[in-house]
């Protein structure tokens, strides 16, 4: 990964400036650079090196959740199988920054520790460490575009369980998988029931002596072929791969839309149809014992399953799998409620993320710290009390992530335009009289997973409106394209500090 070794100086000074340097900050960065090219801009990223999430997970096995078609850019072709290891979406995002010329913009290393809005300069002005030195830098920027994703990639979320200093083994995050663990032979417990833990059994399966997954409740997955019928017969066709990338694009964003329609209608239905599948590679006693939720289908993120692998290897013998709940750690792996006892070596907790809406930054406004709780969240991008910010956040139930990466791009590089257009230095959303808001974000009601509600009453707040709310991309596809920039939502505001009169530009 070559572009890790561009290292230009940190800018005293830009526009725009991108904290994170995964997917949505790779998508900010293409977009800035073909949308809102006369403006300067930075993207700055704690890593070494670009990819965010498929830089930091090195877990066996590590792949994506979601189709590549969809998961890839828009502007560049996804030419393999839906679902990709880490390590191509790594290559894929390289060839992104190198064919686009963006390496140069891209500082490395750099941990922002406080950022502090300045209404008097109409800047905000940014403290951080860069290297192993940890080498302080500032630098102001005058427009903020968080793009760290949603989780702290330091460390991963695990309970507190009894008994765990006694454990003679080694205990495990999938977010921090020690490099050169050795499992060959070894006796592995995978405790959780979700994406990572459905990646890491058959990749483990294939050399450990056994793996058990232990999960305290079933979880959703769709087996099916890791190929997608539409691309192949274009590309039997002759197609070119622009075209294929955008067909077979729009026909998985129909598939999901209408996938999520049906369970939300018929969610029994759904559920039946969904175990049928998981039904055609394992008994039907092991399908209703250890696949069948209790909650209705996509409220929680369904993992895709390439090929069944998790299945197959459950079925072979190399794996198998405990729906029950941890009484205590015991020095040689744990005893469950049930009385069992499952013997271990290696104890994997693959039991979720710890959210983390700032990165961890000490945010400031005007010297006063930003308390999320208090603030309102315009559409998942913007913030009441927080100025020239916005945050590039993702799809957490059927779509894909970057899906919606180019929406927000789209509407944060003709919100810059505008604000020139109208002679703008500060925009803020604001909620009118009628506006009404509830304690938690609105999408907590229907998206149940373990790290949304522990996180709930920390996280900004949400309404019943569309405009406070995230929304599924099906409806945003078309609205957030259609965000009227002279909406009284937004409040504008000179260089001097003194509103600006609503009016329609051109941009």
């Amino acid at each position: 990964m070559n572009q890790s070794t561009i290292k230009p100086a940190v800018p005293e000074h830009v526009d725009v400036l991108i904290l994170g340097a995964g997917v949505s900050g790779i998508g900010a960065a293409y977009e800035m650079s073909r949308q809102s090219s006369s403006r300067t801009w930075a993207v700055l990223e704690a890593f070494d090196s670009f990819g965010g999430t498929w830089l930091a997970h090195r877990y066996p096995g590590v792949r994506s959740d979601s189709d590549l078609f969809t998961y890839g850019f828009r502007f560049k072709p996804w030419t393999g199988s839906p679902i990709a290891s880490g390590d191509q979406i790594l290559s894929y995002l390289e060839e992104v920054i190198g064919e686009n010329g963006l390496g140069p913009h891209f500082h490395y290393g750099c941990k922002i520790l406080a950022a502090d809005w300045d209404s008097a300069a109409s800047v905000w002005r940014i403290e951080g460490v860069q290297g192993a030195e940890l080498t302080p830098f500032q630098m102001t920027c005058g427009f903020l575009w968080m793009c760290q994703g949603y989780y702290r990639h330091g460390r991963g979320y695990t309970p507190e369980w009894p008994g765990m200093a006694d454990f003679r083994g080694q205990i495990v995050h999938p977010q921090t998988w020690p490099k050169g663990l050795e499992y060959a032979g070894k006796r592995v417990v995978v405790i959780g029931s979700g994406a990572t833990a459905a990646t890491l059994v058959p990749a483990l399966a294939a050399e450990c002596g056994h793996v058990t997954m232990l999960q305290r409740s079933p979880t959703y997955f769709s087996p099916a072929p890791n190929r997608h019928l539409l691309a192949d017969t274009l590309r039997e066709a002759g197609e070119d791969p622009a075209t294929i990338h955008k067909l077979v694009r729009e026909r998985v964003v129909f598939d999901q839309h209408a996938m999520l329609q049906r369970a939300l209608e018929d969610p029994d239905k759904t559920k039946s149809d969904m175990l049928e599948v998981v039904a055609a590679y394992l008994p039907r006693e092991v399908v209703q014992a250890h696949f069948t939720p209790t909650y209705r289908p996509w409220q929680q993120r369904v993992a895709l399953v390439p090929d069944g692998d998790l299945f197959k290897v459950l079925g072979g013998g190399k794996a198998s799998i405990v729906t029950d709940e941890i009484e205590t750690f015991t020095p040689t792996g744990v005893r469950l409620k049930s009385g069992r006892h499952l013997d271990a070596e290696i104890i994997v907790t693959a039991t979720g993320f710890e959210m983390s809406y700032f990165g961890d930054i000490d945010m400031r406004v005007d010297g006063d710290p930003v308390d999320l709780a208090s603030t309102v969240s315009y559409r998942g991008i913007m913030l009441t009390g927080v100025p020239n910010m916005a945050r590039t956040m993702g799809y957490f139930r059927v779509s894909s992530w970057t899906l919606r990466v180019h929406l927000v791009a789209d509407l944060v590089c003709r919100m810059l335009d505008h604000m020139r257009a109208i002679g703008a230095s500060r925009v803020e959303v604001q909620l009118g009289p009628q506006d009404d808001v509830q304690a938690e974000p609105r999408s907590s009601d229907v998206f149940n997973a373990g790290y949304v509600l522990r996180a709930a009453g920390l996280m900004p707040r949400g309404g019943p409106d569309p405009e406070w709310a995230i929304q599924d991309h099906w409806w945003e596809k078309d609205s957030l394209p259609e965000v009227e920039l002279d909406h009284d939502v937004f409040a504008y505001r000179d260089a001097a500090g003194l509103p600006i009169a609503r009016r329609r530009v051109e941009v």
